[in-house]
């Protein structure tokens, strides 16, 4: 379950940000997740909650906002959104497809309170 380690560095990141501006309380956690990025919601809010006690972020809710799915069609040269890696391009049907965005984690935002 890599979604642990994941958590541990959000906690990083989180407490790193908050100590930067001098926030005592992280209530919410906004994190984008994109589509291709394995990573499992339920297993990501559940090491979150575990991760995050002690921290300034405990009790905090985690929003997870999915970014899609892109690649760059080399048959007819589109940008295309796919629900999944392997999906044929949605516009030709030609299955040349180089991965451009989908794979990525990052904290969108926090609140604090």
């Amino acid at each position: 379950m890599h979604e642990l380690s994941l958590c541990e560095e959000l906690r990083r990141i989180v407490e790193e940000a908050a100590r930067a501006h001098g926030v005592a309380r992280v209530t919410r956690v906004r994190v984008e997740v994109g589509r291709f990025a394995a990573v499992e919601p339920a297993a990501l809010e559940l090491a979150f909650g575990a991760v995050m006690r002690g921290s300034v972020a405990e009790g905090a809710e985690l929003v997870l906002v999915e970014l899609p799915g892109r690649a760059l069609c080399l048959d007819c040269g589109r940008e295309v959104a796919l629900d999944d890696r392997f999906d044929p391009c949605p516009e030709c049907g030609g299955g040349r497809l180089l991965a451009t965005g989908g794979d990525e984690m990052r904290i969108r935002d926090m609140e604090a309170a």
